[in-house]
C-alpha cells in the first residue's frame, strides 16, 4: 500500500466520525467498496499499531471499522463472496491478541470484541493457540495486560450463559476448563493477596478490583451450564474469597458521584449473581455455604444507601434472596416470626419507592423510563428486584405474604389520601406492591395469565385506579402512568365493562403533555384491541370502537406533534391496530390518514433512526391501501399519486433501510391493478434487474415479490420488452445460492404460470439443465422441496407428456431416475398445505395423464408414485433435515446490510395455481378416467399396493362415487 493510499484511507476513517451525515455516508461507502481488497483488514490493524503516529480519532475509527468488518465477514457463508483470504485470517489470529494487549483501553475494548467474534467461529478447533497465548500473559504482572486478557476471556465465554446444551458446547467448555480454570483460580488468589498488600494505594486497588470483577464474571460463565468438577473441588477457596469480598469495604474505592457505580459495587454485584447461580442450580453442593451468604446479603441490603450507584448491587442482592426463598429446602429461613414483616419493611418497600432520580428520568429521559418500566429492560433496577422478591415469597407463603403486605398497602394509600399533592409517591409504591402481590404469572403478549385470588383486583381498580384516570390529563403524571400500566397488566382479568369505562380516558390521555403518559395510553389502546374474547373474537367490538374512532385518530396525530414523540413507535402501532380493528369504518378518514402518514414518511426517510416506528408506518400505509381498495379498487391510483413521489426519492437517495418496504408496498399496489401494467411501473422494471440491488440480501424477498407482481400482471409484455434474458439471469443467480434458491423458484413458478408456453419454450431445456446441475452439485432438503413443487406446477400448467419429454431431452432414461430417486423418494419432505396440494394434483396428473407411465419400462414406478401421492394426504410432513444443513434458513441474511422485515398487511395473498377444491376427489376421478382408458389394468396394479394406502384410496373412490373398471 502506497503512502498516498494510506493517507487517503486515514482521512476516510476520520470522516466516518463526522457529524455531517452526507460526508459520513460517503466515507462508509468508500470503505465498503475497498473492503474486499486483500490485506484491507491488516491495514486497519496497522493504524492501531501506529497509534502513536495517528490522530486518536483515526485509530478509534480504525478499531471500530475493523471490529465491524470482522463481525460481517469472518463467518464464511456459502455462495457469498469471501472478503478475507486465508493468509489474512491467519495473520490476524497470530497478531491480534498481542496488539490488543498493548493498545489503550478504548481501542483494547474494540479489539477484544473482535477476538470474541473470531473465537465464536474458530475457537477452539481452528484457533488452538488462543487460550495458551492468553494464559501466558497472566505471568506478566502487568495488570493492564492481564485485564485485556480477562476482558477478552469474558467476551469469549459469556455466550455459555445462553447457548443450548449440546455435546459440542460441553466439549468446548471442558477444553476451556482444563486450560483456564486452574490459572484463573491462581490469579484470583494472587490478585486478592496483592489487594491486601496495597490496601492503602488507591491507584493500584482500582486496577486490581477491575481484575476481580472480570474474574467473577468469567466464573459465572464457566459455571452456568453445569457445576464443573474443578470448581466443585475448589468451592471452599472461591466461596471464602466471595464472602470476604462481600463483607469488607475499602473507602479508597468509593466514588464521589452518586450515580456512578465503583469497582466495589460492581464486584459485590457480580458476587451476588454468582452465589444466586449456585443457590438456584447447585444447592446440594452449595448448601453449607448458604446461611453465611444470606446473612451477608441481608446486612448489605440493610446498610446500603439509596443512591443510584448502588442500584445494580441492591438489585442483585435482592435477586439472591429471591433465588433462596423460591427453593423449598430454604423455606425455614423465611418462616421465623417477624422475618416477612422485616423483609417488607427493610427491603421491599424502601426499594420500591419512587426516588428523585426516577422522577428525573420520567421527565428528562422518558424513552429510557419506558424501556425499563413497560418493556421489562429494568432487570437491574431496585424496583423490579423488589417486585420479583414479592412474587418469589408468594410462591411459598401466599396467605401470610398477602396479608402482611396488604397492611402496608393500606397505610400507603391512607397517607396518599391525607395529602395527594405531597404524598403521591406513597400511592405509586402501593400500586406497584399490589401488582406484585396479584400477578403470579404473565407473558409479554397476554399480560397477567394467573393472578392471586386473595387480591381483589376489581375493587382496587374501582377505588384507586379509575379515579386517577378521571383526573385532568396533566395532573400527577406518574400516577397516571401507574394507573394505565395497572390496566395493561391486568387487562384480561378486568373484563369488558371495566375496560370500556377506562377506554375514553385513554383516548383523552393521548393528549397528555407527559411523554410517558401519552405513550402508555397509546400502548393501552393497542393492547386492549388485541384481547380475544369468546370464540377467539375481539373482546372490544367494532361497535365499541366506532364512537371513539375519529377522536383517537385526531389525538394520535396530535400526540405525534409533541416534542419527543414525533416518531413514537407506540403511537404508530396503536394507529395501525385501530385501523386494523376498524376496517371499513375508517374509510372516511383515509385521505387525512394518508396525508399525515406521507408527511411522516418524507421526514423520517431523511434520517431513519427508529426502526420500529418506521415498520409500523409502512404497515399502516399498507392497511390504508388494503381497506380502501377492497371496497373501491380504483382508489389504487390515488395511493400511487400520494406515495410515488416519496418512494422515488427513497430509491434515488438509496435509503437502504426503506427500500425493502417500498418494494413491498409497490407490490401490493401493482397486485391490485388489472393488466396491463401501468407505464409508471414499466419504467421502473429495468432498474429492478440491476445487479447492485440484488447484492443486498435484505432486498431480495421484496424484489422477488415485486417481480412476481410484474410477471403476473404483464409477463408477456416483459418478454416483448426484451428483458426476459435479464429476468432469467436473476433466476439463475438466486438458484445458485443455498440461502436464496427458494426465491428463484418463486420467480420461475410465476413465469411458468403466467407466461405463454411459446415464450418460455426456447429456454426450458436450459432451465431444467440448470436445476439438475444445482441438484447434483449441492443438494439440500430445502432445494428438493422447491424443485418438487416446481415440477408439479409445470405439469399442471403444461402437460405430463411435455414434462416427460423435457426431462428425457436432457439425458436418456433421466425421467425414470427423477421419478424414482427424487419424486417418490422425497415427496413427503414437501411442507405446507398449499405446497402439498400443488404436488398432489401435479403428480396425480403425472400418474393418470402421462402415457409413458404405463410403458413396460416405467410401469414399476406407477404404484410407488401413487402411494407417495396418498402419503401427501395421510402421512405427517417429513421435516427431517440433515445435521449439516441446519444453518440454512429461509430468512438467513448474511452480511451487514439491512435485513428484510415482512410487512404483515402488505403480505402476498396465498395463491392456488391448481384450482382444485378437493385433491383427493381429483385423484379418484382421474383414476376413474384412466381405468376407462385401460380397462382392467388399474385394479390389477392396485393389487400390489400397501394395504393402508389401498384402504385410504378406497375411501377416496367411494367419496367420489368412482368405480374402477
Amino acid at each position: 500500500m502506497t503512502e498516498d493510499t494510506y493517507t487517503a484511507l486515514a482521512k476516510c476513517l476520520q470522516q466516518t466520525l463526522s457529524h455531517d451525515a452526507v460526508q459520513r455516508k460517503e466515507a462508509e461507502k468508500f470503505l465498503e467498496s475497498v473492503e474486499g481488497s486483500p490485506g484491507y483488514s491488516l491495514v486497519l490493524l496497522k493504524f492501531l499499531d501506529d497509534g502513536s503516529k495517528q490522530d486518536t480519532g483515526v485509530s478509534f475509527a480504525a478499531a471500530i471499522t475493523f471490529k465491524n468488518f470482522i463481525k460481517r465477514n469472518w463467518r464464511k457463508t456459502e455462495d457469498e463472496p469471501n472478503k478475507l483470504n486465508m493468509e489474512d485470517r491467519n495473520t490476524i489470529k497470530s497478531t491480534i491478541v498481542n496488539l490488543m494487549l498493548h493498545t489503550p483501553d478504548h481501542l483494547q475494548r474494540q479489539l477484544s470484541q473482535a477476538i470474541s467474534i473470531i473465537g465464536q467461529e474458530d475457537f477452539p478447533d481452528k484457533w488452538h493457540t488462543l487460550l495458551e497465548e492468553m494464559i501466558g500473559h497472566f505471568q506478566s504482572n502487568d495488570f493492564h495486560v492481564i485485564n485485556g486478557v480477562l476482558q477478552t476471556a469474558h467476551s469469549l465465554f459469556k455466550r455459555y450463559r445462553h447457548e443450548f446444551r449440546s455435546d459440542k458446547l460441553w466439549t468446548e467448555i471442558k477444553h476451556v476448563l482444563q486450560q483456564f480454570a486452574a490459572p484463573l483460580t491462581q490469579l484470583l488468589n494472587t490478585t486478592i493477596s496483592l489487594a491486601e498488600q496495597h490496601s492503602s494505594n488507591e491507584g493500584v486497588l482500582r486496577v486490581l478490583f477491575s481484575s476481580l470483577v472480570l474474574i467473577c464474571k468469567i466464573f459465572y460463565s464457566l459455571n452456568y451450564q453445569d457445576l464443573p468438577e474443578f470448581f466443585e473441588d475448589n468451592m471452599e477457596t472461591w466461596m471464602t474469597h466471595f464472602h470476604s469480598l462481600l463483607t469488607t469495604d475499602n473507602l479508597l474505592l468509593h466514588t464521589e458521584h452518586d450515580e456512578e457505580a465503583g469497582h466495589v459495587e460492581l464486584l459485590k454485584s457480580q458476587i451476588c449473581d454468582n452465589v444466586s447461580l449456585y443457590a438456584q442450580k447447585y444447592d446440594e453442593e452449595f448448601g453449607r455455604f448458604l446461611p453465611q451468604f444470606v446473612t451477608a446479603v441481608w446486612n448489605l441490603l440493610v446498610n446500603t444507601g439509596r443512591e443510584l450507584k448502588y442500584d445494580l448491587l441492591v438489585s442483585n442482592a435482592i435477586g439472591f434472596l429471591r433465588s433462596v426463598c423460591e427453593r423449598p429446602q430454604y423455606k425455614s429461613l423465611f418462616e421465623a416470626e417477624g422475618v416477612l414483616q422485616s423483609i417488607c419493611e427493610k427491603v421491599v418497600i424502601p426499594n420500591m419507592e419512587f426516588r428523585n432520580a426516577d422522577e428525573e428520568q420520567f421527565e428528562d429521559n422518558p424513552e429510557e423510563y419506558i424501556r425499563r418500566d413497560l418493556e421489562g429492560s429494568d432487570t437491574d433496577t431496585r424496583r423490579r428486584a423488589a417486585c420479583d422478591l414479592v412474587r418469589g415469597l408468594i410462591k411459598f407463603a401466599e396467605g401470610p405474604v398477602t396479608q402482611i403486605f396488604s397492611q402496608y398497602v393500606g397505610v400507603m394509600l391512607e397517607r396518599y389520601l391525607s395529602c395527594r399533592e405531597k404524598n403521591w409517591k406513597s400511592k405509586d409504591s402501593a400500586i406497584y406492591l399490589v401488582t406484585s402481590l396479584a400477578q403470579k404469572g404473565s407473558t409479554a403478549k397476554q399480560g397477567t395469565t394467573q393472578s392471586n385470588e386473595l387480591v381483589d383486583l376489581q375493587q382496587f381498580f374501582s377505588t384507586h385506579i379509575l379515579p386517577e384516570l378521571k383526573q385532568d390529563v396533566n395532573e400527577l403524571p406518574v400516577l397516571k402512568s401507574d394507573a394505565i400500566r395497572f390496566v395493561i397488566t391486568f387487562r384480561n382479568q378486568l373484563g369488558h365493562d371495566a375496560l370500556m369505562l377506562v377506554f375514553p380516558h385513554f383516548v383523552q390521555l393521548l393528549l397528555s403533555t407527559s411523554h410517558v403518559v401519552h405513550t402508555y395510553a397509546a400502548h393501552a389502546i393497542e393492547r386492549i384491541l388485541m384481547i380475544k374474547g369468546n370464540g377467539q373474537l375481539p373482546l372490544v367490538t367494532q361497535s365499541d370502537l366506532s364512537p371513539h374512532l375519529e377522536l383517537i385518530l385526531t389525538n394520535i396525530f396530535a400526540a405525534m406533534t409533541i416534542s419527543g414523540s414525533e416518531e413514537n413507535e407506540y403511537m404508530m402501532k396503536a394507529l395501525m391496530r385501530v385501523l386494523s380493528h376498524g376496517q371499513k369504518a375508517v374509510i372516511p378518514y383515509i385521505g387525512m390518514l394518508v396525508n399525515g402518514l406521507t408527511e411522516k414518511l418524507v421526514i423520517v426517510s431523511k434520517n431513519p433512526s427508529k426502526p420500529h416506528f418506521n415498520h409500523y408506518l409502512f404497515e399502516t400505509l399498507s392497511l390504508c391501501i388494503r381497506i380502501t381498495c377492497a371496497t373501491e379498487k380504483n382508489a389504487v391510483n390515488s395511493f400511487e399519486e400520494a406515495l410515488f413521489g416519496p418512494f422515488t426519492e427513497i430509491l434515488q437517495k438509496d435509503v437502504t433501510e426503506f427500500i425493502p418496504y417500498v418494494f413491498q408496498v409497490m407490490s401490493l399496489l401493482l397486485e391490485i391493478h388489472d393488466p396491463p401494467i401501468p407505464s409508471t411501473y414499466m419504467g421502473l422494471f429495468p432498474h429492478l434487474l440491476a445487479p447492485l440491488l440484488w447484492e443486498r440480501p435484505g432486498n431480495i424477498p421484496a424484489l422477488v415479490r415485486l417481480l412476481q407482481a410484474f410477471i403476473d400482471k404483464g409477463g408477456n409484455a416483459i418478454a416483448q420488452s426484451g428483458k426476459l434474458d435479464n429476468l432469467l439471469g436473476v433466476f439463475q443467480k438466486l438458484i445458485a445460492s443455498k440461502s436464496n434458491d427458494h426465491f428463484g423458484f418463486y420467480i420461475l413458478n410465476t413465469m411458468v404460470e403466467e407466461m405463454k408456453i411459446e415464450v418460455l419454450k426456447p429456454y426450458m431445456k436450459q432451465i431444467f439443465s440448470l436445476l439438475f446441475q444445482r441438484l447434483m452439485r449441492s443438494k439440500t432438503v430445502k432445494y428438493v422441496r422447491s424443485l418438487l413443487v416446481f415440477f408439479a406446477v409445470y405439469i399442471v400448467r403444461n402437460s405430463p407428456d411435455d414434462f416427460y419429454e423435457l426431462v428425457q431431452s436432457i439425458q436418456n432414461n433421466m425421467f425414470v431416475m427423477v421419478v424414482e430417486k427424487l419424486i417418490i423418494a422425497d415427496l413427503q419432505k414437501v411442507l405446507g398445505k398449499m405446497e402439498r396440494k400443488i404436488c398432489s394434483v401435479g403428480y396425480s396428473k403425472l400418474l393418470t395423464s402421462c402415457a409413458t407411465m404405463f410403458d413396460e419400462n416405467n410401469s414399476q414406478l406407477w404404484t410407488p408414485l401413487l402411494e407417495a401421492v396418498i402419503g401427501l394426504f395421510e402421512l405427517p410432513e417429513d421435516e427431517t433435515v440433515p445435521e449439516e444443513e441446519h444453518f440454512i434458513e429461509i430468512e438467513d441474511t448474511p452480511g451487514y446490510q439491512t435485513s428484510f422485515s415482512q410487512l404483515a398487511f402488505a403480505s402476498k395473498r396465498e395463491h392456488d395455481p391448481v384450482k382444485v377444491d378437493n385433491p383427493k376427489l381429483y385423484l379418484a376421478q382421474s383414476l376413474g378416467s384412466l381405468s376407462k382408458q385401460y380397462p382392467g389394468k388399474v385394479p390389477s396394479m392396485l393389487g400390489v399396493m400397501n394395504s393402508n394406502a389401498r384402504e385410504f384410496l378406497q375411501g377416496y373412490l367411494q367419496a367420489a362415487q368412482v368405480q374402477l373398471l
